[in-house]
């Protein structure tokens, strides 16, 4: 039951070959973040992005059954998932507690729900699946098709599809961290772009054409908001809410321990770091590396969620090309300007590898582009 693997976004991620058509027995799980208007103007974006990261770690162990890995997507205030045949209960059971605990413990109402794809075909949408393979287990996931847009939107629109928040396990959220400082942006600034594609093969050919412009403007890696992880150090002690935040991830009697490991942790990677950046099995600069190629900032849901570091020139450029593409009906499209990058890292095992990170635009860049789309479409 494996999906396909992408393991090169600008060759591979819009050729739909690469992905699996999801059958009527699967489910696509949807976490949102509501009142993010409010949170935003609190000043709560980290909180946002780190509910939204703790539904990535949860809904990636419980939605498919091992040695399988599960189709799972940041999307800075949520999330969403390809759930496996036979994970509907574990999965139904996880959104609930996800839901208790981010309402229990952060103080953010988090709307979650399960939507059967035999649904969505009925309704006459399709949703497809792929994992961008960075090896080792690293995954993120990716997805094509009109079912993915609409599972959330049902969610949010229809009670039906909501699961009621419960108490209960939240198997995998112990890996998640926020302990990084917003990256500025080195080219220009950060540009969060999410594009919509119309229903059909219009849509699906203008999807195609855009990433190959895209990537003509601007090439994906010198786009990324990390660059290749060579200017990225760490700091040693994190902000205290990205701490505290942490430690709400764990079972009450563990948090005292992880707050100390977490400092510890840090302080030693900062150390090594200015020593010259290896000690033992500790090589921080092969972690900064990876933390940069193991960022989510180019991915598809339905269509592009991209995260870029660009010049005022190649905004420009990317902005005549999603026009041009609106303005002959083929997508809609949002864009949103940021001074940083945040990071939301997911540790399964630091010393074996196995960590991967959501980006966003800091101040919530993804939500912002979102926004913008959502007015278009009201106006």
């Amino acid at each position: 039951m494996s999906l396909p693997a992408i393991r090169d976004f600008a060759q591979e991620g819009y050729d739909p070959a690469r992905y699996q058509t999801l059958g009527p027995d699967w489910f696509l799980a949807v976490a949102d973040v509501e009142a993010s208007t409010k949170l935003a103007g609190a000043g709560r974006d980290r909180d946002v992005n780190f509910v939204a990261g703790a539904a990535v770690a949860v809904l990636s162990t419980v939605a498919t059954k091992p040695p399988d890995m599960t189709a799972c997507q940041f999307g800075g205030d949520g999330a969403i998932a390809a759930v496996s045949p036979g994970c509907e209960v574990a999965t139904r059971a996880a959104l609930a507690a996800l839901a208790y605990w981010a309402q229990t413990e952060i103080d953010i109402p988090l709307r979650v729900g399960l939507v059967p794809v035999k649904a969505l075909i009925d309704a006459g949408h399709d949703a497809r699946a792929a994992l961008q393979d960075f090896g080792g287990g690293n995954v993120f996931g990716q997805f094509l098709g009109s079912g993915i847009a609409a599972a959330d939107a049902w969610v949010k629109a229809d009670g039906k599809w909501r699961i009621a928040p419960a108490p209960g396990e939240l198997p995998g959220i112990e890996g998640l961290s926020c302990r990084w400082q917003p990256v500025p942006a080195r080219r220009g600034h950060v540009l969060c772009v999410i594009v919509d594609p119309a229903p059909g093969a219009a849509g699906e050919a203008a999807l195609a054409r855009l990433l190959a412009e895209f990537e003509r403007i601007v090439p994906g890696a010198t786009a990324a908001p990390l660059g290749d992880g060579g200017d990225l150090a760490p700091k040693g002690i994190p902000a205290w809410r990205a701490l505290r935040n942490e430690m709400r991830a764990q079972k009450p009697g563990a948090r005292l321990a992880r707050l100390a490991a977490a400092l510890g942790g840090m302080m030693i990677l900062k150390t090594v770091h200015a020593l010259g950046g290896k000690l033992g099995r500790i090589d921080t600069k092969h972690y900064t590396r990876t933390l940069a190629e193991r960022s989510d900032h180019r991915k598809l849901a339905g269509g592009p969620r991209f995260v870029l570091d660009v010049t005022d020139a190649e905004e420009a450029a990317i902005q005549d090309a999603l026009t041009r593409e609106e303005a002959a009906g083929a997508i809609a499209f949002g864009t949103a300007r940021a001074d940083s990058t945040t990071i939301t890292c997911l540790v399964g095992d630091f010393m074996a590898d196995r960590h991967v990170h959501f980006v966003d635009g800091d101040g919530l860049g993804f939500w912002r582009a979102a926004s913008a789309l959502k007015a278009k479409r009201a106006a």
